[in-house]
């Protein structure tokens, strides 16, 4: 099983060449979109991006063990909040990619009697939730940094002096609204990581919601 989990890790590595490529292909097409003499390569670049598309795709057929174990391991975190939130994350990612799989599956002619719409719309929804479930962890790991930032000496300091210092912008802020962005930016200063991960979660899950969206509004 371990010599499975690092294959599968080696192809997410690989995953990531293949979806910068097909973003890529994806930005070029839109910035050539209007030039008449582009034609033919507008075609290339949609065949590329289609095969990247397809590669990835075959890249993740053994995520899905990934993500099971992933949600085995948290299971044993001493903290419930984010043992909760992690194990509901993996298995929802687990379910993604069964859905991803079967409709692979499809797309290459191995099985036939599904409903596409259906298994498209369910594989979004999974994938929402283990977004939803990521960005609940970086909200309450922020919330925790928060608290302790808010104990400390320095800060307590730092947080008198900005006060002090810019009485036209606090008469112009919410004071509490002021004096919280100013202790979430001093949090996420020292984990980088974090302010990023939480970004990414919350863009990609604005962009999993209209997908959802735009799918049942057309069926």
């Amino acid at each position: 099983m371990e010599s499975f989990i690092l294959l599968t890790n080696q192809s997410q590595g690989r995953d990531r060449i293949f979806r910068a490529t097909q973003y890529a292909c994806t930005l070029a097409k839109y910035m050539l979109r209007k030039d008449p003499t582009k034609t033919q390569m507008l075609v290339k670049l949609q065949s590329l991006e289609s095969t990247m598309s397809s590669g990835r795709k075959l890249f993740r057929l053994g995520n899905t063990v990934n993500s099971i174990d992933a949600a085995k391991g948290t299971l044993y975190l001493t903290d419930p909040v984010l043992r909760l939130c992690l194990t509901l994350a993996n298995l929802s990612r687990a379910l993604y990619f069964i859905c991803d799989n079967v409709l692979w599956a499809r797309n290459v002619g191995l099985i036939h009697d599904i409903g596409k719409d259906r298994w498209s719309m369910n594989a979004m929804r999974y994938y929402f939730f283990s977004l939803v479930m990521n960005l609940a962890r970086d909200a309450y790991v922020i919330a925790q940094l928060m608290v302790k930032k808010s104990q400390e000496k320095q800060y307590q300091q730092k947080a008198n002096q900005h006060l002090s210092d810019s009485p036209d912008v606090a008469s112009v802020i919410i004071p509490p609204l002021d004096a919280f962005l100013l202790l979430l930016i001093e949090s996420l200063r020292s984990h980088p990581a974090l302010a990023l991960d939480t970004i990414k979660n919350l863009l990609f899950e604005i962009e999993v919601f209209n997908i959802i969206k735009f799918q049942m509004y057309s069926d």
